[in-house]
């Protein structure tokens, strides 16, 4: 079956007439004949009954006519989806995020991004670093936002900013007042704890050299629950100042004896081809 046969039929369905339907078609009568004659040979039996007043349809017709009307539009609506996607109409841009990365910094680029591209797509998954990387050697996303340590023989790494860590705690907290805590005191604090978070060896390494020791009243990989939990007064939670939520109910505080950061960076996959629209949304999470 193809589709210039269904083209044909629906043209005949239309105009009750070979002749007005060859016209409309831009095909000659001699043509169209012959098409619907492959398509009732294919189908097993005729589609149209002839008379003077032109022509209608059989049993069989009837029932073919709205099942090739909907394989018709669905030709059509794939076309169309392929010339918009051909001419950027649309732009799908597909962005894998890691688990630690803030939203916040992410977020803002993307809106100013669409405000200058208003056709761009924009699908943000959240995956662990193993999951991100495989996909995007799969092909399964155009760039990934990771402070993951990569190989730069397969990867294509862009640094996009630098972040410290605060201690966040909520306002009714004892340690809200002040303005930076040391690991002697954390080491008194229940801490709500990040299990995949990156710099959590280096500030638990850290307080051990210094003779402390963090106690985790609460563990979570989710940086939404360890916040909900901080904002009810359970404990703190160190986050890179991105993931900091701008809420009222939270203090972020600067840890006294210790400066740990992190430099968050786009990969792409160097075996695969980068559109321009993708560099453009790098670089808009690169600027301040």
């Amino acid at each position: 079956m193809e589709m210039n046969q269904i083209r044909y039929f629906l043209a005949v369905c239309q105009h009750r007439n070979f002749t007005h339907a060859a016209s409309a078609s831009n095909v000659s009568q001699p043509s169209l004949t012959t098409a619907i004659k492959k398509l009732e040979h294919e189908l097993g039996g005729d589609l149209f009954v002839r008379d003077r007043a032109g022509c209608r349809l059989t049993a069989l017709g009837k029932l073919m006519q709205p099942r090739l009307q909907k394989a018709h539009d669905e030709t059509q609506a794939a076309k169309a989806e392929a010339v918009r996607h051909t001419r950027l109409e649309r732009v799908p841009i597909s962005v894998g995020v890691g688990e630690t990365i803030g939203h916040n910094r992410i977020s803002a680029a993307v809106e100013r991004f669409r405000t200058r591209l208003p056709q761009a797509e924009i699908e943000l998954i959240v995956a662990s670093a193993s999951k991100l990387l495989a996909g995007l050697r799969e092909g399964e996303f155009d760039v990934v936002v990771t402070a993951a340590t990569v190989s730069e023989d397969l990867y294509r790494i862009d640094q996009l900013y630098d972040e410290s860590y605060k201690v966040v705690v909520s306002k009714s907290h004892p340690l809200s007042g002040r303005n930076a805590i040391s690991l002697s005191t954390l080491a008194e604090t229940d801490m709500l704890d990040r299990p995949n978070c990156e710099m959590r060896d280096a500030l638990h390494g850290a307080c051990a050299d210094q003779g402390h020791e963090l106690y985790a009243a609460y563990r979570s990989n989710r940086v939404d629950w360890l916040v909900e939990l901080a904002r009810q007064g359970l404990g703190a939670v160190i986050l890179p100042t991105t993931a900091i939520p701008a809420d009222r109910g939270l203090v972020s505080i600067l840890i006294d004896d210790l400066e740990i950061s992190r430099t968050v960076s786009a990969l792409r996959y160097r075996h695969q081809t980068t559109r321009p629209e993708t560099n453009d949304l790098i670089r808009e999470i690169a600027r301040v």
